[in-house]
This record gives structure tokens, C-alpha cells and sequence, in this order.
């Protein structure tokens, strides 16, 4: 029988071989992919909830039409269902009377810039002046300053978050977008599509003048109530103080 013996000379230096070419792939790794995710600055999508609890948020965004704003608040003031509405300043100057009735009725009027731009094609002076001028019109009429932004279109980077937060506002997306504003969009579809992808802490994205939006919100508040959900406005849903956000965008309340 033959017995194969490796000198320790020989496996010492192999063993460095390995180690070294290791290390070289090492270096070469792409490290900054983890560090610029770590370094990211991301809006709310969405809240991290207790075990067992399964609180929402429904909004609509206003940026354009106005003829649905009444039965929308007849519908949420029917399951008395409180929802938050991201509104244009330039929607503000309208409808005026639209957003004094949302604000009377208990709804939340936040803000989703004076013109609709793109912001990250904005200088930051430039955002933060569109932010500013919706805020004064909104707290003319409601006399509540808004607190929390959504971003024309969801568009956004890190200048523009931070742009915000500087405000001491918070920047909000969404987990769930109904695609309400779509041509293909159904009464039928928009439920669906809302029902089957909703999850405990959940921020749902509608709109305001979408054609089905109306007859599509009855049945989503009566079948997500059913289904143990409970509705309740974006500023009540988000964490305050101290908290943390994933990679997903999900808020946490910091350890």
C-alpha cells in the first residue's frame, strides 16, 4: 500500500498560496455596494408593526381634478376611516373649498409640492421651496402646517430626502400602489390588487380623481375591516422619536 505523505514544507506553502489568493479576492470585492446602501437616505414605505397588530394607512394623492373629493369623504366618512391626502399647492389654489372640507372632516392634508416636479432634477433651493409654498397654502386654509411629503411621481435621492427631513418633515412612499391612475384600472382590479398585496402596516397609494377609485374604496375599507385591519392616518402609523429603516423602507422603532 502506498501512502501519500505531504511534506510540511510543501503544504505550509500551499496553504499561504490559498491565503494570499483569498485575500486578493478579498480586496476585490465590491464593498462599496454595501456602503453606499448603508449610506442611502430612504423615504417611509411602509411601518413595522407589533405581533398581533395590523394597522394601516390609506392615502391620496391630489395633483389634478377634483370631481370625486366628495363622495371620497362620504365613503371614508362612512366606515369612519380617517386617510391622509398628499396634495399640489397648485391643486391648493383650485380647490380651495376642497381642501377646507378634507380638513373639516378629519382627514389629514399633507403636501406633495407646489407644481409637481421632478425633484431630483431640482437644485436644492429650488425643492425646498417647492415644499415651502405648499406648506403655506395648506396651513392658510387648514391651519395645520403639513409634516409629512410625498415626492412628485415617487421620485426622490438622497438630496431630496435630506432636503426634507431638514424640514423636519418626513418624506413618505408607499407599499401598496393600487395603479389606480391607470387606463386599464377597474373598479374590480383596483380591489384586487389592493386586498391581495395589503400587509400589517401598510401605507396604500390612490388617487384622488381617479375614475374607479369611488366605487373601488367601499369595498376595500369593508373587506380589510373584515379582515381585522384598522385604518388610521400616515402621521399616526409612523413611529416617532427614534427609529430605523431598512433596506426595504420599512420603519422601526430603534432599538
Amino acid at each position: 500500500m502506498k501512502v501519500l505523505v505531504i511534506r510540511k514544507k510543501v503544504w505550509t506553502g500551499t496553504l499561504c498560496v490559498l491565503i494570499a489568493l483569498l485575500m486578493l479576492a478579498a480586496v476585490n470585492l465590491p464593498v462599496s455596494i454595501g456602503a453606499s446602501a448603508a449610506a442611502r437616505q430612504l423615504p417611509i414605505y411602509c411601518v413595522e408593526q407589533p405581533e398581533g397588530e395590523k394597522k394601516i394607512a390609506i392615502s391620496f394623492d391630489a395633483a389634478w381634478g377634483a370631481d370625486d373629493t366628495d363622495r371620497l369623504i362620504e365613503i371614508l366618512g362612512k366606515h369612519q376611516v380617517k386617510a391622509t391626502f398628499f396634495v399640489v399647492g397648485q391643486w391648493v389654489d383650485t380647490y380651495p373649498e376642497e381642501v377646507k372640507r378634507l380638513a373639516e372632516a378629519g382627514h389629514e392634508v399633507m403636501n406633495h409640492s407646489n407644481t409637481h416636479p421632478h425633484f431630483p432634477e431640482c437644485s436644492t433651493e429650488e425643492v425646498r421651496k417647492e415644499i415651502e409654498t405648499c406648506n403655506d397654502k395648506v396651513e392658510a386654509i387648514t391651519g395645520k402646517r403639513p409634516t409629512l411629503l410625498r415626492f412628485p411621481y415617487g421620485d426622490y435621492n438622497d438630496s431630496t430626502v435630506n432636503v426634507v427631513r431638514s424640514l423636519d418633515m418626513e418624506p413618505i412612499q408607499w407599499s401598496v400602489d393600487s395603479l389606480d391612475w391607470q387606463d386599464t384600472a377597474t373598479a374590480d382590479s383596483i380591489l384586487h390588487r389592493v386586498v391581495d398585496k395589503v400587509h400589517p402596516g401598510a401605507i396604500i397609494l390612490c388617487h384622488n380623481d381617479a375614475k374607479y377609485t369611488p366605487d373601488a374604496l367601499d369595498e376595500i375599507l369593508t373587506t380589510l375591516t373584515e379582515e381585522g385591519y384598522t385604518f388610521v392616518p400616515i402621521s399616526e402609523l409612523i413611529v416617532k422619536g427614534e427609529y430605523t429603516i431598512d433596506h426595504a423602507g420599512m420603519q422601526s422603532p430603534a432599538a
